[in-house]
C-alpha cells in the first residue's frame, strides 16, 4: 500500500530530516515494501515548489531512499509508492506539481479515458500515466472554476469521481506554500491526523516512524512550535491521532488553524473492491 504524509508547521518555517524506506535492513529486502517510488515535495523561501522523487527500484537510489534529507519549509508531502497505474518512472512518481500545487494520492480510480474526456484541456497538465496524476488535473480543473477556492476545488472533483466514475480510493494531500488539505474518501484505507502541540509525544522533538518502517521523519525544531501531521498510519503512540471519516476534508491554513467539513456524504457509486483491482491490488494491501 502506497504510504501518505503531509505536515504544516505554517506560518513557520521548520527543519525537517526525512527518511524513505528507512528500515534498517537491505535494500532488496526493502524493495519488496512500496518499491516503485519516493518522493519528497516542500517550498522554498519565496513559495516555489520543490519535489525530489525517485522510481525505485529502477534506479536503486539508495542515497535517496535511506539517507537523511535535510528541508525546511513550512508545508511538507511524502510519498512511498506502490504502483497500481502507470510503470516506474519519474513521471509517474508522487508528489505531483500542478499550478505551484503539490499532490499525492493513494488509491485507485478506474475508466481513465472517461476522466480524461472530462479534463478537456486540462489533460495537457498530465505528464504520466497514473490515474493520481489525472485526479490531480481535474482538481486544478475545479480549483480554476471556482476562482481559486482549493476546498471547493477539492470537493467538486471528488463529488464528480464519486458518481461517475469507478474507484477503490481517492485518499489524498495536496500542499501549497502556506496551507494543506488532506482526504480521505471511502474508508477502505486509514488516514489519520494529528494536531501536535510543542513537545508533544514521546520525545521533546518530533520523531515519528510508519509502522511499516517505510517513513521516518524528525524535526527538532518542532520542540517549541505547534505543527499539524498527516498520515496514512499512526507513526507513534501519541493519544491525539484521529482518522478522517469518510469524505472527510481536511483544511490546514497559513495559520495553523484546522477546519474539518464533511464533502462527499455518500458511498461511491460504483464501488471497487480488491477483487476488482486486478493486478493493481498488490498496491492497496496493506505491507
Amino acid at each position: 500500500m502506497c504510504r501518505l504524509f503531509g505536515m504544516s508547521s505554517a506560518p513557520r518555517r521548520v527543519r525537517a530530516t526525512f527518511w524513505l524506506l528507512e528500515a534498517p535492513d537491505s535494500l532488496a529486502r526493502q524493495s519488496e515494501r512500496n518499491p516503485d517510488g519516493t518522493g519528497l515535495g516542500t517550498f522554498t523561501p519565496d513559495g516555489k515548489p520543490l519535489v525530489e522523487k525517485q522510481p525505485l527500484p529502477a534506479f536503486r537510489d539508495s542515497e535517496f531512499a535511506t539517507e537523511a534529507r535535510h528541508h525546511e519549509s513550512t508545508t511538507f508531502v511524502a510519498h512511498v509508492r506502490h504502483a497500481s497505474t502507470g510503470g516506474l518512472d519519474v513521471r509517474n512518481t508522487h508528489p505531483f506539481v500542478q499550478q505551484e500545487r503539490l499532490f499525492a494520492h493513494n488509491g485507485v480510480v478506474e475508466d481513465l479515458p472517461g476522466l480524461d474526456r472530462e479534463l478537456g484541456p486540462y489533460r495537457r497538465l498530465v505528464a504520466g500515466e497514473t490515474d493520481s496524476e489525472r485526479l490531480f488535473a481535474l482538481i486544478t480543473k475545479h480549483i480554476d472554476g471556482h476562482n481559486g477556492n482549493v476546498t471547493a476545488g477539492i470537493s467538486t472533483a471528488v463529488q464528480w469521481v464519486s458518481e461517475r466514475l469507478p474507484l477503490y480510493s481517492v485518499n489524498l494531500v495536496l500542499t501549497t506554500a502556506t496551507d494543506l488539505w488532506a482526504l480521505r474518501y471511502p474508508d477502505n484505507h486509514d488516514l489519520l491526523v494529528l494536531e501536535r502541540e510543542p513537545g508533544a509525544g514521546a520525545g521533546e522533538h518530533l520523531d515519528h516512524t510508519s509502522r511499516a518502517t517505510t517513513m521516518r521523519v524528525r524535526s527538532g525544531d518542532l520542540a517549541d512550535h505547534p505543527a499539524v501531521v498527516v498520515a496514512s498510519e499512526r507513526m507513534d503512540d501519541d493519544p491525539g491521532w484521529r482518522p478522517l471519516a469518510s469524505g472527510e476534508l481536511l483544511h490546514v491554513d497559513g495559520h495553523l488553524r484546522v477546519t474539518r467539513e464533511l464533502v462527499v456524504d455518500r458511498p461511491p457509486v460504483h464501488p471497487m473492491s480488491v477483487a476488482d483491482l486486478g493486478s493493481a491490488a498488490a498496491s492497496q494491501l496493506a505491507r
